[in-house]
């Protein structure tokens, strides 16, 4: 008998699927329904509009038959199996699906349209994987070349994925009662609120008077040409509302680095000139003035950062932290211009600060805070009449520079001008303007435009309200601020404050700087 061969059965490998990481997140099948939903009902694109568009759906013949419907419904023409047959036709992409019997086919497949809003959702989710996966691929081919700056890659990867957010963001809408809520609860809250102040005050009144503080959600642009006091005012801002508030601001200083605005701050609050400041000649009276005021300073909640060439994207960052970790209510931006917003392409300059001044708006919106960016003003306000009258100088919404799209995103815009520096000493009215700064509301979207006048101190680079009490220093300097040794033993790594012990009762000596 021969002898049985025996065979060991070996278990067999668990087979490999060869599609997986190779095909995009898709849903054809989804696809079909939802294309088979929107030609039986007529009614069902309103559902979808917001949601789907042709590059949504994988498949390349759901994308035409989609885009057919589209312009159908864009046109106010009957959607159904006819008509998206004929604009087929018309675009000469009939052939490329498979002709009318593609229509006719999943057209048969589908009995309601009653899940067409669930379907499309899921297509959207898909299609923003694809997008995900798509962005990712090419940041990490571009991050295995050594010759790309990480930094700049970054910046690129979070504008790619800010513009993506961007364009699948959705608008939901909301029934009026809890809106009304809200609102009648805010106007019991502002009635109990001294002076009717709603949002963070400027600290200046006639101004609070008018806006009721930056109110929550607003972008507020201060502009103005070249040594009008900008920052200078944004920073007396700063001042009133973190020190004599105790509210929390994040300074985002474009231009100066951040001991230069400390230096500015130091003047302001302690009433030094620049020039003081800067050589570090001061005589006893002073170092008693800075002794006494600058523990206003000393822990209040004011974060400076000086990142030169800040970029939307990393705002945005850096601002979610702050309020999320310091409780920021007011972000001011010094200035808007000299942002960026590396990672998105633009065919010019104004498109680029078109898309900073949207983001700020969208940023102020989603913080829920007031957002102030200071803003340069084009040539034409020098180049206006030059005759010596109170306006000729007048600065006009039409100045802003590199783009009217400041203009259309801001909710508030605000004109620093002082006369003085155009040698206009009176106004139309025969009003001295000497030390006059006009701070001018030329656009105000919850409230009236109005001109206040405020008093400039240029030596102290400082705005202040009329009534405040004046000091007899004289005007030295200018308002200008640079380094002293002060700002040398910071950069050192020394103790700002070490070498200047707080005045005792008997101590008037001090060290020179």
């Amino acid at each position: 008998m021969p002898e049985k061969k025996t065979t060991t059965k070996r278990k067999s490998k668990p087979d490999i699927d060869p599609t997986y990481g190779h095909v995009p997140p898709q849903a054809v099948n989804i696809e079909k329904v939802v294309i088979g939903a929107l030609l039986i009902d007529a009614d069902a694109f309103a559902v979808v509009s917001e949601t789907l568009r042709p590059e949504t759906f994988y498949d390349p013949r759901n994308q035409k038959v989609y885009k057919a419907i589209q312009t159908l419904a864009i046109e106010q023409k009957p959607v159904d199996l006819m008509t998206v047959t004929e604009e087929l036709k018309k675009e000469g992409t009939i052939d490329e699906i498979g002709g009318a019997a593609y229509l006719l086919e999943i057209s048969h497949n589908v009995g309601s349209s009653a899940n067409i809003e669930y379907h499309a959702n899921i297509l959207a989710q898909k299609y923003l994987a694809r997008q995900l996966i798509n962005y990712s691929s090419k940041l990490q081919t571009e991050a295995f070349d050594e010759s790309v700056d990480v930094d700049e890659l970054m910046q690129r990867a979070e504008g790619a994925l800010f513009e993506l957010s961007q364009k699948n963001m959705r608008t939901e809408y909301t029934q009026i009662d809890p809106i009304i809520d809200a609102a009648t609860k805010a106007i019991q809250a502002a009635q109990s609120n001294e002076g009717g102040i709603t949002g963070v005050p400027s600290g200046f009144t006639a101004l609070d008077n008018i806006t009721s503080g930056w109110q929550p959600s607003d972008l507020v642009i201060i502009a103005g040409r070249p040594a009008m006091g900008k920052t200078s005012f944004a920073l007396s801002i700063a001042k009133n509302v973190a020190v004599d508030y105790n509210i929390p601001v994040a300074f985002f200083s474009l231009e100066m680095s951040n001991l230069q605005l400390v230096n500015r701050l130091i003047s302001n609050v302690c009433e030094i000139s620049g020039h003081k400041i800067q050589s570090g000649q001061f005589d006893p009276s002073d170092w008693e003035r800075y002794d006494q005021r600058i523990r206003n300073l000393l822990g209040k909640p004011i974060y400076i950062d000086d990142t030169p060439g800040l970029s939307v994207f990393e705002l945005r960052t850096k601002a979610r932290r702050l309020v999320r970790e310091k409780q920021v209510k007011l972000i001011m931006i010094d200035y808007l211009q000299l942002m960026n917003a590396n990672g998105m392409r633009f065919n010019s300059r104004q498109e680029e600060v078109s898309t900073i001044s949207r983001s700020l708006k969208g940023l102020a919106k989603e913080l829920n805070i007031p957002i102030i960016a200071l803003s340069q003003l084009n040539r034409s306000v020098e180049n206006r009449d030059n005759s010596n009258t109170a306006d000729a100088k007048r600065p006009q919404l039409s100045d802003l520079r590199e783009s009217g799209a400041i203009e259309q995103d801001a909710d508030m815009v605000l004109f620093v001008h002082r006369p003085e520096y155009y040698h206009i000493y009176q106004d139309d009215k025969g009003n001295d303007m000497h030390g006059v700064a006009q701070i001018i509301i030329a656009k105000h979207r919850k409230g009236a435009t109005d001109d206040i006048n405020l008093n400039f101190r240029g030596e102290f680079t400082k705005f202040q309200n009329p009534d405040d009490a004046s000091r007899s220093i004289p005007d030295d300097f200018g308002g200008e601020i640079i380094g002293s040794r002060m700002n040398n033993q910071i950069d050192q790594g020394g103790d700002p404050f070490a070498a200047y012990p707080p005045a005792g009762p008997d101590d008037d000596n001090r060290p020179p700087f």
